[in-house]
């Protein structure tokens, strides 16, 4: 392996002139190079790729919408309980009856388990699945039926499940234990390329299942994670935290766009106001460039005091939503043609865990004011979020 690595370097030394007539040659040699070595040793010249050199961001990075007639997007979180079970009436009839038009629905969930039973090997060799939509063709059929636009919600990077059965694709304590967060949730390691190819081959199977838009969470390391790497065992690249997340977000999209599906990632509203958030590897412009839709979840009561010039967030939807639109447009604005749709989720819960005066019950006033924070700053689509499916009636989505 050596040697065959040793020659492809010299042959790709002797392939670096400026002659475009060698820019077959130069990408073969590249390609064959990483193939050998099992990594990316050389990235390949952008100009060689089909790039350009002349600052053109829209030529750097090849993306395309492939569904660009899709209205815009008006959806709620939905389980896969309520999915597989007796809420999914109440839901299809909340969409029926108002200006609602999506469902993002767990394909894998916030444990890692696929919420169907999957018929493919490769999931089921890998993963580990439960029964709690146990008939998944039929569901699509329901959604094709009410005019719903199915996203399958795939949760990447905290993966419980799979850090159990494969604790080699996790991080490890010293003594061979693998480390979980305070919650008792376990991560995979994004420095994995079969955990990238796990994630994807989930993702594929939805596209083929009749989901419009796949949406990645958890594409970050674990919060903290620069504090505590150092004492944990796992495999590492020379890659930077936002370096590898953003190459999975890349790596991604190339593998599903030619299936005719959005690929969309969930990010932290914080990273659309601050420089990079380098410790989870959430690059806000860099993960944008490769997605066709970007939703920051800028829920007011994950905002703590100070932001936007408010005391209590929480106690201001209107304000929080329209401050978090203006950072977010000034991050994405100058990236021009690469701008993907901004579709942020926004709050249909009660955030009581803030304390007495921090917070109040959130309900169709709140909703609506945030609604109207995204109008006024120019941002027609948004996600409701309720983690228990109990969306606030009478609310006008319009």
């Amino acid at each position: 392996m050596d040697i065959i690595i040793s020659t492809l370097m010299l042959l790709y030394s002797l392939l670096t002139g400026n002659g475009e007539e060698n820019a077959a040659v130069k990408q073969l040699a590249v390609a064959y190079l990483n193939s050998a070595a099992g990594q990316t040793l050389i990235q390949p010249d952008s100009s060689i790729a089909g790039g350009n050199t002349s600052g053109d961001k829209s030529l750097a990075i090849v993306k395309k919408d492939p569904q660009p007639d899709t209205p815009p997007i008006k959806g709620i979180y939905v389980t896969a309980h309520s999915a597989g079970g007796a809420r999914m009436e109440s839901l299809l009839k909340l969409l029926d009856d108002s200006e609602l038009n999506s469902m993002v629905i767990d394909i894998k969930d916030d444990n890692g388990f696929i919420t169907y039973p999957t018929t493919t090997p490769e999931l089921q060799e890998v993963g580990a699945s439960k029964k709690y939509i146990r008939d998944i063709h039929a569901l699509m059929v329901t959604l094709k039926q009410h005019n719903i636009y199915p996203i399958a919600r795939i949760v990447v990077f905290k993966d419980t499940a799979l850090a159990r059965k494969r604790p080699e694709l996790s991080f490890l304590h010293q003594d061979g234990t693998i480390w979980k967060n305070g919650r008792g949730e376990s991560f995979v390691n994004p420095y994995r390329k079969e955990v990238w190819d796990y994630n994807i081959a989930v993702a594929k199977e939805a596209a083929k299942l009749g989901f419009k838009e796949i949406q990645f969470d958890y594409v970050r390391f674990p919060e903290g994670f620069e504090n505590k790497e150092a004492s944990l065992t796992f495999d590492k690249a020379e890659q930077s935290h936002v370096d590898t997340i953003a190459g999975f977000v890349k790596y991604a999209r190339e593998q599903l766009e030619p299936l005719g599906v959005r690929m969309s990632v969930d990010i932290f509203g914080y990273a659309a106001s601050v420089p990079t958030a380098e410790g989870i590897g959430q690059d806000f412009v860099k993960i944008s460039n490769d997605v066709h839709v970007i939703s920051p979840m800028v829920y007011p009561s994950h905002y703590s005091t100070g932001w936007f010039k408010q005391k209590d967030p929480d106690l201001n939807p209107y304000e929080t939503i329209k401050g978090a639109m203006i950072d977010t447009h000034k991050k994405l604005d100058p990236i021009e043609e690469l701008k993907p749709i901004i579709r942020p989720w926004i709050q249909d819960f009660t955030a009581s865990w803030l304390g007495n005066g921090h917070y109040m019950k959130y309900g169709k006033a709140e909703v609506e004011a945030q609604i109207k924070a995204l109008k006024d700053t120019g941002i027609n689509e948004y996600l409701l979020w309720n983690a228990g499916n109990k969306y606030s009636p009478n609310v006008n989505y319009e």
